[in-house]
């Protein structure tokens, strides 16, 4: 199982990317370890999360993701978010 995320940082910019381990790359982002983009941005939000079956597939879907436009991206975020309630 491999994540694919977007993280909201604190200038409202976001970034994707993706782990096999979501709590411990949350950490690095958050301690200035994780992606240089995110370094200095803090704090920072976990927006969305979805899981890929194998590392291929969640490559594929963070480059489909990193290509959308950020209204797409808050459209992704904001459809899930509607799904939790």
């Amino acid at each position: 199982m491999i994540y694919v995320y977007l993280i909201e940082c604190n200038d409202g910019t976001l970034y994707a990317g993706i782990t096999p381990n979501l709590q411990k790359r949350l950490r690095l982002h958050e301690a200035g370890k994780g992606a240089k983009y995110t370094r200095g941005r803090g704090p920072l939000k976990l927006r969305y999360v979805e899981v890929q079956p194998d590392k291929s597939s969640a490559l594929r879907r963070e480059l489909q993701i990193k290509r959308m436009s950020r209204a797409q991206k808050l459209e992704l975020i904001g459809r899930i978010c509607l799904l939790e309630y």
